[in-house]
């Protein structure tokens, strides 16, 4: 398990305690920008492009998964394992290892049977070649040079040839897929070293980055420091308007109402003047309109005395006149309401004092917070910044504690050994990869030497093969190539047995790699059975975390780690380092600000100087509740007020006199009359309508001094007691909010240190000493170098190879066959007559045939052909 071995000793080399973080650029309002964490690029790409090789290797693996179709046996591992560590030489003959073994075998049983025909075929077929060439030194299987003639005998050559060409066919499919294999698995192991170069530049580029993100972080502690700074000289507008904005929720209410209740003043002084004004001109006013009704009410009466009116058709319409005059006066009298005079006076006596402008003081006073906060913490802000600077420097300390130095410092030289070791073996290594692509390429060329023979001896057979020649006088390259075919039978019994155990060898090896290691890798499932407890030591749980700490109880797994690096995690995280070194413990917050809440609790802001209003503001309240406009009677006001200025109405009564002029007979009296109506208008607009506006002035001016006047005492009372009170806050209570302002303060403050020390933790548990160059080790060694590169190409080589040695046996069986169509035969069949059937010649027992070199006999078949020749 080449893998293991790596990723333990990767592990362990990086097994000090090294922390690593996320990123946080933190850009919403009230946060600080850190910025990101310096990372450098990694160059390894992981991607294996085979080409159209990865068509084999899939029908290989799809071989495979039909040879060893069980899941990954995870318990029979773990057991087998124990056995291994646990179980000395003579447990082997106990039953629960044998079960186990039996296990294992069940297991390999596609493995095992494979092997098994393998190595039968390896030591049948020399035995079968020795028992095969001494028969035919005997004369026997097919070694006597005689060929009988069959009528099918062009029918079975065609089909011995036929098929030895299709099952060469098959087995050069075969080599050539050998060949390719053999030949990649070169390619790829001189391709291999620009792949290590640039896991070591990764892992460099790692070593390199991780001491600037450490840099980097201890840097960063002036965006938190230089914030705090800012707002500590800002400590007037920032404290200062958040005691004031506390203390504004009584207070502000308290002088908007003395501000509302200065208002009010001076508007009770204007509605006074306001009635004063119009009670003058309505008493004024009304006097004149008195005496214009009293005037045209005479006038009218000596209109309606003329003899005119004494007609039966007028009479009746002048006495309903004469009747109506008496509605000719004045309904409301002003007179008689009394003056505001004695109220106005105490309210202008009460304006002298301009108590909006003592509001305004107050407002002023009060809005002057945040500069007596900045005066009064002069002294503590320089003290709190000395603290801030010691929280800086311890800090920094705790950061350059962490033991990643001495670590880079060791790695970096093991690094440059092995890296150094890597290039001085690796041309031996190469070497040695020559030596292999040498023997597999021997072992390649043995198959096409017999695949030559055989394409030779059907090239030389087919193309010299005369039908109408007896098997006695074949040609020289007929005979060719039927030597050819029997060459290659026999390198076929020389080599097959060797090529076969190549075969059975890299099969076993090569198949239990690809079920067993990279199926697993590839899934995962390996890890399980590498983490399982007590597995490689009985006295360790977890072994990994044991071998790396020497502290076998950290739940530290292979599977974790592995995983954590392959998404880029950092060494802190993915070794669980903070069950050695728990940044979070050393970079707590409340170390640090311990000092900082002493000088903020120290801060002592006195407000007492504060006056929201004076007692000549206040005198001033007073006087305005005695003022005596609550004595005015607005009922009395408000019925004249209501009352119209005429019992009747002027234009109404102006209309029904000129209507019942109308119905006098036409002459002087209905034109007087009219004249009378017309002037009883022109009074109406001259008089009534400015005594109504002046009415509705008036009417006015009353209700508000009445909804002034209304419980005035309370009201001023109240306005008093609120200030009071918001000055008693100020005066006494306002320490406590001052305290509480200031915490809330403080807590800003410490919340810089808090995000930065947050993002500290992040960024050492996340992102400092991201582990992908690890990861990307393990995957190049397993899952390139062994699967990839390795294991797959020893696969495809063995399957090509394997494919063609196993038709080796039905090629020489077709060629041994097909030889005999192909050699020059010593003797063959006797005929009487061409056309005839063979006849037997019992001479000498030879069985119907006879040797014509031995005993001189002349064949009457050549004889006669070599006459016609």
């Amino acid at each position: 398990m080449a893998f293991v071995l790596c990723l333990l000793l990767l592990l362990a080399l990086l097994g000090s305690p090294v922390s690593q973080g996320h990123s946080v650029h933190k850009t919403t309002v009230g946060t600080l920008d850190l910025g990101y964490l310096p990372a450098g690029n990694y160059e390894t790409n992981l991607y294996v492009d085979s080409g159209p090789i990865e068509i084999l290797f899939r029908i290989v693996r799809a071989f495979l998964s039909v040879v060893q179709p069980n899941p990954f046996p995870e318990d029979l591992i773990r057991k087998a394992v124990q056995q291994r560590f646990e179980h000395t030489k003579n447990d082997y003959q106990k039953p629960e290892f044998i079960v186990l073994t039996l296990k294992v075998a069940h297991y390999e049983i596609g493995f095992i049977l494979l092997a098994g025909l393998g190595l039968l075929f390896v030591v049948l077929i020399p035995l079968v070649g020795l028992c095969f060439c001494m028969c035919r030194c005997c004369n026997n299987c097919g070694g006597e040079m005689h060929q009988r003639q069959k009528k099918n005998g062009d029918c079975r050559r065609r089909c011995f040839a036929t098929s030895l060409f299709v099952v060469s066919l098959i087995m050069s499919i075969g080599v050539f897929c050998a060949f390719v294999t053999n030949q990649h698995l070169t390619t790829q192991v001189q391709g291999m070293r620009p792949l290590i170069k640039s896991n070591f530049k990764d892992l460099r580029t790692l070593l390199t980055d991780t001491p600037e993100q450490i840099n980097y972080l201890v840097s960063q502690f002036d965006a938190p420091k230089n914030q705090a700074l800012l707002d500590l000289d800002n400590i007037g507008p920032l404290l200062g308007r958040r005691v004031q904005a506390q203390l504004g929720k009584r207070v502000l209410p308290a002088l908007d109402a003395v501000l509302t209740m200065a208002g009010a003043i001076r508007e009770t002084r204007e509605a006074l003047e306001n009635v004063s004004a119009s009670m003058e001109i309505l008493q004024e006013g009304t006097n004149k309109l008195s005496a214009n009704l009293t005037n045209a009410k005479e006038n009218l009466k000596n209109t309606l005395n003329d003899a005119a009116c004494s007609e039966a058709q007028a009479s009746s319409t002048c006495n309903v006149i004469k009747n109506s005059l008496n509605q000719l006066s004045i309904n409301a009298n002003f007179s008689r309401l009394p003056p505001v005079t004695s109220q106005l006076a105490k309210v202008n006596e009460v304006l002298k004092i301009d108590l909006a402008r003592l509001v305004q003081k107050g407002y002023a006073a009060f809005n002057d917070t945040p500069n007596m906060v900045q005066n009064q913490t002069k002294n503590i802000i320089s003290d709190v910044k000395s603290v801030l600077d010691s929280i800086g420097t311890n800090i920094t300390v705790v950061i350059k504690m962490l033991p990643i130095q001495k670590m880079i410092t060791d790695f970096v030289i093991y690094l440059t050994q092995t890296e150094t070791y890597i290039d001085n073996y690796f041309p031996l290594v190469e070497q040695y990869d020559f030596y292999r692509w040498l023997c597999c390429l021997i072992a390649c060329c043995l198959l096409i030497l017999i695949l030559v023979f055989y394409y030779l001896g059907l090239m030389c057979g087919t193309c010299g093969y005369k039908k109408h020649k007896t098997p006695t006088n074949r040609g020289c390259v007929s005979n060719t190539g039927g030597n050819f075919l029997m060459a290659g039978v026999g390198f076929s019994f020389l080599f097959s047995w060797a090529l076969m155990i190549i075969v059975v060898s890299t099969f076993v090896l090569g198949g239990n790699v690809e079920k067993l290691v990279c199926e697993p890798f590839k899934e995962k499932s390996i890890f399980q059975v590498l983490d399982t407890p007590y597995l490689f030591n009985p006295q360790w749980r977890n072994y990994l975390s044991g071998l790396l700490f020497k502290n076998p109880d950290v739940n530290l797994t292979f599977k974790q780690v592995y995983s954590d690096c392959k998404e880029n995690k950092g060494i802190y995280t993915s070794l669980q380092l903070d069950k050695f070194y728990n940044i979070s413990k050393f970079l707590a917050i409340s170390q640090y600000t311990q000092d900082l809440t002493i000088q903020f609790e120290s801060i002592k802001i006195n407000l007492s100087t504060i006056v929201l209003l004076d007692e000549v503001g206040k005198e001033n309240l007073w006087n305005f509740s005695f003022s005596g406009i609550d004595g005015i009677d607005f009922a009395e006001y408000l019925a004249e007020v209501n009352k119209s200025i005429t019992k009747v109405d002027l234009l109404s009564f102006a209309n029904d006199l000129e209507a019942r002029a109308e119905q006098l007979p036409k002459g002087a009296l209905e034109n007087a009359l009219k004249g009378h109506a017309s002037n009883i208008r022109m009074i109406h607009h001259q008089r009534v309508i400015p005594l109504e506006q002046e009415m509705s002035t008036l009417n006015q001016s009353i209700r508000l001094l009445q909804k002034t006047a209304t419980e005035l005492m309370v009201k001023v009372s109240q306005v008093i007691a609120t200030v009071e009170s918001a000055q008693l806050l100020i005066n006494n209570n306002a320490s406590f909010i001052i305290i509480e302002e200031t915490k809330k303060y403080m807590d800003a403050i410490i919340d810089y240190f808090e995000q930065y020390i947050q993002w500290v933790i992040d960024s050492l548990t996340m992102d400092v000493a991201a582990c992908k160059p690890l990861a990307n080790v393990i995957d190049t060694a397993v899952e390139i170098f062994l699967c990839s590169y390795i294991t797959n190409s020893v696969n495809a080589f063995w399957f090509g190879l394997g494919g063609a040695t196993m038709f080796l046996v039905p090629a020489l069986i077709f060629a041994v066959k097909l030889s005999k169509f192909y050699r020059r035969m010593d003797s063959e069949d006797v005929y009487d007559d061409v056309e005839t059937l063979p006849m037997k010649n019992m001479e000498n027992g030879n069985y119907g045939y006879h040797k014509d070199h031995l005993y001189g006999l002349h064949n009457p078949v050549m004889t006669s052909a070599m006459e016609q020749w």
